[in-house]
């Protein structure tokens, strides 16, 4: 099979390798995807470029998130789902062997059937996006007649999170960059936008909710956002959070928040409990088929090219998502 893989941590263009390499087999409770787009995500630049510590492996095919038919089934798996359109996620957490291949043999559950009119490049950007997305609103209870604060609402996640909110009846704010930013928040249904670069975000939220504040936050980077998010939610609220990037140790306003009672949600999309992974995939689909889902593939890049794939992602600049053509 055809495959992009890389044998020690490193700049993209200099680690990064394209060719062949054996396909895989589908194992017990396995089933093997021929895949035929794969989504490139912040975690798979981190991970190339060495946040996952010492190098002890041969080699890594990277990305977790892709899409494609089930071509193989293992034992234990119905044969019944050979040849179905699937999208899958969690491919390359705690193993070597990634989506950025013609082939993956992973879990049945990471498998999941790809609604009709949902194009491949379309399914590749679900997993984990739309996946961290779900965590963060629906774990702590129903959203539906509240407000939620989605930070980065242009994000891969951000953009995911803004739609699932309204989908699951809640009011949404979201913060941007800049205009470009506020279009593709809007597009996903954001009803109010602040530009965290030319407003007080706090003080505008606050005038957006009649002084209330917010019941719910979905925070692209929590320590960066504590002065906010301290000031802005509601007692009894949720501050869900899938990154602290730029404050990675953050010093927390224990008495605002205790307070407050407000419940801090951290969001590690690869070790949510099996449950709530199918509950996620089955709620994502249910929107999608109830077209309240779109999806902002950004970039496309061919495998022989995917190096700059993970170029792309690193630079910041690309808002939407990026996505590899496996062919």
């Amino acid at each position: 099979m055809r495959a992009g893989w890389y044998e020690k941590y490193g700049p993209a263009r200099e680690v990064i390798q394209v060719g062949e390499l054996e396909t895989p087999q589908a194992g017990p409770g396995e089933v093997r995807v021929r895949l035929r787009a794969s989504g490139v995500n912040p975690s798979d630049v981190k991970s190339r470029a060495g946040s996952r510590g010492p190098w002890r492996w041969e080699r890594i095919i990277p990305h977790s998130d892709g899409a494609g038919e089930i071509d193989q089934v293992g034992p234990g798996v119905p044969a019944s789902r050979v040849g179905e359109r699937v999208w899958v996620f969690n491919g390359q957490w705690q193993r070597t062997h990634g989506t950025a291949a013609q082939y993956i043999a992973l879990p049945a559950l990471y498998a999941v059937p790809l609604p009709a009119g949902v194009s491949f490049e379309e399914g590749a950007c679900l997993g984990i996006p739309a996946m961290t997305a779900h965590r963060a609103l629906f774990t702590d209870g129903p959203i539906r007649g509240k407000t939620v604060l989605v930070t980065g609402g242009a994000g891969a996640v951000g953009f995911y999170a803004v739609q699932l909110a309204r989908w699951g009846g809640a009011r949404v704010i979201a913060t941007v960059s800049g205009e470009q930013k506020a279009a593709r928040a809007r597009e996903a249904g954001a009803d109010e936008i602040v530009n965290y670069r030319s407003e007080d975000v706090a003080q505008r939220v606050r005038a957006l909710t009649g002084g209330e504040g917010v019941d719910h936050v979905v925070d692209v980077d929590f320590g960066e956002n504590l002065p906010i998010t301290s000031q802005v939610v509601k007692e009894n609220g949720v501050a869900a959070a899938y990154a602290s990037m730029r404050v990675r140790e953050p010093v927390l306003p224990w008495y605002a928040f205790m307070q407050k009672g407000v419940l801090i949600r951290p969001v590690f999309v690869y070790t949510i409990p099996d449950e709530a992974k199918r509950a996620a995939c089955r709620d994502i689909n249910r929107a999608i088929e109830e077209g309240k889902i779109r999806h902002a593939v950004a970039q496309r890049y061919p495998l022989a090219d995917l190096a700059s794939a993970h170029e792309a992602q690193e630079s910041g600049e690309v808002v939407g998502n990026i996505v590899v053509e496996v062919g």
